[in-house]
């Protein structure tokens, strides 16, 4: 597998934790904490490289977005009919879906326009670089998850599905909360010249993620299954916080914990590293 130096190792040990969704029977949540409890945050125009070298502004919209079905498309259709050319800088002039959209390999995406997409605000536009989608749900303060294409607002989460054998007979639906690494964007993630989700400089968030992408989760798995997941976040941390504080062989409380080697299990590698920046 590639490596790609300064970033976590795709194979990294993980803590994952399991409980059946209180909201749905016959469905079970399978979480990363070592992802969800890191300090990752988006750093788009303050620190990204992007995904390719030679387009450092797009971030990671240089390729389009890909909609998951009619409800993702549906959605964003009803958010361009309020976008003006004062928010949207590569405005088609038309708010139709086909003047926004295009297709690729049969599927329906956002269009590209000039190498990114077309919902890119570039540098030195007026109302600021980055998404008009997003900017205009900080505008009308919403979620951006509620006005975005589908893989826009979960990345980097990544949300997938399996149908577990019991032994017994029975099944049931196992739905995986995790980090969205290069792994998830099929074999091309890993010519990506640059990627956020397992790299140090964009571990600097104020909140873990499960609380920074609180909005998103909860529409991914739900209220009741997202306080079980925040319930479990935080006795995660805790535990942490423990192991960081306890006392070593000379009787003085040490930064590190004395199992340094359950770290890169416990916290997220590139959270560790961004820690051992900044002291």
């Amino acid at each position: 597998m590639t490596e790609h130096p300064g970033e976590t190792p795709l194979t990294t040990p993980r803590v994952w934790v399991e409980f059946d969704d209180p909201a749905t029977e016959g469905q079970r949540l399978r979480c990363d904490l070592t992802w969800l409890t890191s300090s990752w945050t988006c750093i788009f125009g303050a620190g990204c490289e992007g995904i390719y070298a030679d387009r450092p502004d797009d971030g990671c919209c240089t390729l389009g977005a890909h909609f998951t079905d009619q409800d993702d498309v549906d959605r964003v259709r009803r958010i361009v009919k309020d976008l003006g050319e004062d928010e949207w800088e590569l405005h088609p002039g038309s708010t139709k879906v086909s003047a926004w959209t295009e297709r690729e390999d049969g599927e329906r995406k956002t269009k590209v326009v000039d190498g990114a997409c077309i919902f890119l605000n570039r540098p030195g536009f007026p109302a600021g670089a980055g998404c008009a989608l997003h900017q205009h749900a900080m505008l009308t303060g919403v979620e951006p998850h509620t006005v975005k294409p589908d893989v826009c607002w979960q990345l980097p989460i990544r949300r997938t599905y399996r149908t577990i054998e019991v032994p017994d007979g029975s099944s049931y639906l196992e739905i995986s909360i995790g980090e969205y690494d290069r792994r998830g964007w099929g074999p091309g993630g890993h010519d990506l010249d640059w990627y956020c989700s397992g790299n140090p400089a964009a571990h600097v968030g104020a909140d873990p993620v499960y609380i920074s992408e609180r909005g998103g989760l909860i529409e991914l798995m739900g209220a009741e299954a997202y306080e079980e997941l925040a319930r479990r976040c935080e006795a995660h941390l805790a535990a942490v916080a423990a192991l960081r504080g306890s006392r070593g062989p000379s009787g003085r409380r040490s930064a590190e914990p004395q199992g340094r080697a359950l770290l890169p299990l416990l916290v997220h590698p590139a959270t560790i590293e961004a820690q051992r920046r900044r002291r």
